[in-house]
């Protein structure tokens, strides 16, 4: 039989009893259950989280398989949302999880964030016009959220706490071409670039296609810093480290750097060094790049 209390007991030390009853009555939002979402959502689940919106409307392909937490043969084909679901309830029986399965798009975002403590940022990286929808609102609702990119083998993090410096004014995408915006989040999520020094071969990388090279321990590293914030808020204990300043930690490099950046992108670092650097690492759309 399942017993909440000692599913979870491990948790207890690093958190007190009244903590955990805390985490167990938290409602977490997770967009996005690919690459990083569906790591974020199972520590979430084994942090003793209870409650869940979750939300994906793609499926599990062969080339998920390096990285992304569900993808296996028995998994090939099926929906992550459902995969993901269903691996939250086996954790943890008790917890409530709500499935937004065609995506968040205008009709749902109400419902996606109603009652929610935390926003968790793992939607595609191409939905920039949700992407800044889901934040803006979140900002307005006095939602803190958390966006963990998996860089190399690294991660890098911001959090956007209510009252604070806001998504659009770090990122500043205003105004830009749906080109320039991609390159302002890419330069905003990963001010340090720690990674692109070990980039064995840049040909693989198609940004305009969807397809960049990845590694689990990426994905693991990032679910891991995430889930730490996560804890950090939820719980209000600890520093959190919000925009404009960003953490980027790197196994590869034996690095960890923090970063700051007032104005956002609108620093004189990123308009004249960091702006040029991403656009030459990225490139342009190719002719037969489709996303």
């Amino acid at each position: 039989m399942f017993d909440y209390k000692e599913a979870f007991s491990r948790n207890i030390g690093w958190m007190t009893e009244e903590e955990q009853e805390v985490l167990r009555k938290s409602k977490v939002a997770v967009g996005g259950l690919g690459g990083v979402g569906g790591d974020h959502a199972i520590v979430c689940a084994r942090l003793g989280i209870g409650n869940f919106h979750i939300s994906d409307m793609d499926q599990y392909d062969l080339v998920n398989f390096n990285r992304q937490a569900g993808a296996s043969m028995k998994t090939l084909g099926q929906e992550k949302s459902k995969v993901m679901e269903d691996i939250l309830a086996n954790i943890n029986p008790e917890s409530n999880v709500r499935n937004f399965d065609k995506g968040i798009n205008d009709d749902n975002l109400e419902e996606f964030l109603d009652g929610v403590d935390l926003y968790i940022d793992s939607l595609d990286i191409f939905a920039m016009d949700i992407r800044r929808k889901v934040f803006q609102r979140c900002y307005e609702k006095n939602i803190p959220c958390i966006t963990a990119a998996p860089m190399g083998m690294g991660t890098a993090v911001l959090v956007f706490m209510p009252g604070k410096m806001s998504f659009e004014e770090y990122f500043c995408l205003e105004g830009l071409a749906p080109e320039d915006q991609f390159y302002h989040l890419i330069m905003g999520l990963s001010p340090a670039m720690l990674q692109l020094s070990y980039l064995v071969d840049r040909s693989k990388v198609d940004f305009w296609a969807g397809k960049v090279p990845s590694t689990p321990m990426g994905i693991s590293l990032a679910a891991g810093v995430l889930n730490t914030n996560v804890v950090k808020v939820l719980l209000k204990r600890g520093e959190v480290l919000h925009a404009p300043w960003g953490w980027h930690v790197d196994a590869y490099k034996n690095k960890a750097k923090k970063t700051w950046r007032p104005w956002g992108n609108k620093n004189p670092i990123q308009k004249y060094i960091m702006f040029p650097m991403v656009k030459k690492a990225v490139g342009k759309p190719k002719p037969n790049s489709e996303k």
